[in-house]
């Protein structure tokens, strides 16, 4: 069988890292990066640092409105689909590289298969949202992390077939997490001790797009009581600078200023966090899975199993609401909650059953 795998982002990097080996094993795969994250430290780093193989096609498609870039990803995609003839389209998550190489696949009469599939923040302000349920309702094949989001796709009425195989974050992370938290140098870095620190993320539109609300985040940031490690999204970066706000996150003590990070340096200081603050769907996730507790800038999350546990807050931008559930303690339980580490297995042994 020939999958053509269309990928864009960071998350989908890491995911498509745990699938592609065993899928490799017994299909052909076309790999497609879209250039939705071109910047060397959001892209090219996770490549060497988890062994996904190299692009097959860089469309080298970035920036702009989600109209206008997912637009141009499927005018690319189109001719794509139309030389490599793959048997099923692979898409990650809920990007706008997701929906183009879904709708792409879809209307070429290609069956998609989504992995991630039936995640729901029930806000469809977000793009991200919107992103989801198109994708889903244009998939053959829909793998999911959980139960719960098994059953918004059994509500929804998708007419896909549902395979609840695990999340593949969790085979990523168990390969991971231990040599993160072996090299503590990386804490040095940043002059912040285990369990003494923050770490942060924004990246969001909702948030870094909308300048009051980038400037009550800036805000937020600037109440927190302990160091904070910020790696700053390009995006982010070049909105707190045109806004001149950056210069207060540079004049404050305890904020560490850092690019964007590769995953390796990232999970470390995840590990090591007493916390960590995102508005991020994939770093919530990743916190459960280090046992790190998460402080979600947002109003709604799809990983809602991460709140039901404790190990999750919806703040949005309140900074008396960060600061209490930064006081609060972590749960004495984190339970398995997205498979034992075998999901890219399931997931290849779904496309095969269901699509070879």
């Amino acid at each position: 069988m020939k999958v053509l795998t269309a990928i864009g982002n960071r998350p989908q990097f890491v995911k498509a890292a745990a699938v592609s080996r065993p899928l490799r094993a017994v299909h052909k795969e076309i790999i497609v990066h879209t250039g939705q994250h071109f910047d060397d430290d959001l892209s090219a780093v996770f490549f060497a640092e988890l062994g996904l193989p190299a692009p097959d096609w860089e469309l080298e498609i970035a920036l702009g409105s989600n109209t206008s870039q997912t637009a141009r990803m499927l005018a690319t995609l189109e001719p794509v689909i139309a030389e490599v003839e793959p048997d099923v389209v692979l898409v990650y998550g809920d990007t706008n590289s997701t929906l183009a190489g879904a709708l792409a696949g879809a209307q070429a009469g290609v069956p998609v298969a989504h992995v991630e599939a039936g995640m729901r923040s029930f806000d469809r302000t977000m793009p991200e949202e919107l992103n989801r349920v198109l994708v889903d309702h244009a998939s053959s094949l829909l793998l999911c992390s959980s139960q719960a989001a098994a059953v918004n796709l059994r509500r929804e009425g998708v007419t896909g077939l549902i395979e609840v195989v695990g999340d593949v974050m969790v085979d990523v992370a168990m390969m991971v997490q231990p040599r993160a938290r072996a090299r503590t140098e990386v804490l040095d870095d940043y002059d912040v001790r285990t369990g003494e620190f923050a770490l942060a993320t924004a990246h969001r539109a909702g948030n870094v797009d909308d300048p009051p609300r980038l400037s009550e985040l800036v805000e937020l940031l600037l109440a927190v009581p302990v160091p904070v490690v910020l790696p700053l999204h390009p995006r982010t970066g070049e909105r707190l600078r045109v806004s001149g706000l950056i210069e207060r996150l540079q004049r404050a003590d305890h904020v560490r200023l850092a690019p964007p990070l590769g995953y390796l340096e990232f999970t470390t200081l995840l590990c090591h966090a007493r916390a960590v603050l995102t508005d991020s769907g994939g770093v919530q996730k990743e916190a459960y899975l280090a046992g790190t507790p998460c402080i979600t800038l947002r109003p709604s999350t799809e990983w809602t199993e991460t709140l039901e546990h404790g190990w999750n807050v919806l703040v949005d931008l309140d900074r008396a609401a960060m600061l209490a559930a930064l006081r609060r303690r972590a749960p004495l339980e984190r339970r398995p909650l997205y498979g034992d580490g075998r999901a890219a297995e399931r997931a290849v042994a779904a496309l095969t059953l269901h699509l070879g």
